[in-house]
């Protein structure tokens, strides 16, 4: 119970830095850990597939696919430096 109550708290730091955080690769970061945070969570209540499709899906296909985007976009910073 304590355990699970930690990591809720845990998680609740993960997201709200996810918001505050300026650089996008940091934000995505942040979710996936806020993600998988929720499949460790699924598993202790007793529902390892869901912990699996969240940790699978959640966790690691989405944020994936954010970090490939994100370095296939130009970033507004490098734009105003270069000119």
């Amino acid at each position: 119970m304590i355990l699970e109550i930690i990591l809720v708290f845990v998680m609740l730091i993960a997201a709200a830095a996810a918001g505050i955080f300026k650089d996008l690769l940091n934000a995505v970061i942040a979710v996936g850990f806020v993600s998988f945070i929720a499949a460790i969570l699924f598993y202790f209540l007793q529902a390892p597939d869901v912990a699996m499709a969240e940790a699978s899906i959640g966790a690691a296909l989405t944020v994936a696919i954010f970090i490939i985007a994100i370095k296939k976009t130009k970033r507004f910073e490098e734009d105003e430096e270069g000119s």
